[in-house]
């Protein structure tokens, strides 16, 4: 029997190939929240990792997952792409819709052209969300002190 791996702190960066590279590689990420009528999971082609302590994406819709983050901003994304690496990919963080317009436009720069194509007009929101802990598989892998 294996043992569990040992727990670092985070760093998101070791994640950025296999999140940053999902949508091209025919998976994408799904980012589940919680609003006033309960629980959400929405697909998010355009997740990337921004930095050791946070992912962003660009969301497009405004609808659900934008009212619940207002609501709870508690969220776990969870990225499967086998294409480079056999794991799920769960990330546990508190998620904020940026006001900042340099922040929210340095993000837009980041995400996949296929992506921006679904929002033409860049009327969405730029998600910025900050990392407590990655599960990887089973094990939780990075926490945060």
């Amino acid at each position: 029997m294996s043992s569990a791996p040992p727990i670092t702190p985070i760093d998101l960066l070791v994640f950025a190939e296999i999140i940053d590279n999902a949508r091209t590689d025919n998976n994408t990420g799904v980012v589940a929240t919680i609003g006033r009528d309960g629980p959400d999971v929405a697909l998010k082609g355009s997740l990337l990792v921004w930095d050791r302590d946070h992912v962003a994406w660009w969301e497009r819709t405004l609808r659900e997952t934008y009212a619940a983050i207002q609501n709870d901003p508690r969220v776990c994304v969870l990225v499967r792409n086998p294409t480079r690496d056999r794991r799920t990919i769960r990330l546990y963080g508190t998620a904020t819709i940026v006001d900042d317009l340099d922040l929210r436009e340095r993000i837009w720069e980041r995400v996949l052209q296929v992506e921006k194509d679904t929002d033409k007009d860049k009327k969405g929101a730029a998600v910025l969300v900050r990392v407590d802990r990655v599960r990887a598989g089973l094990d939780t892998v990075q926490q945060r002190a």
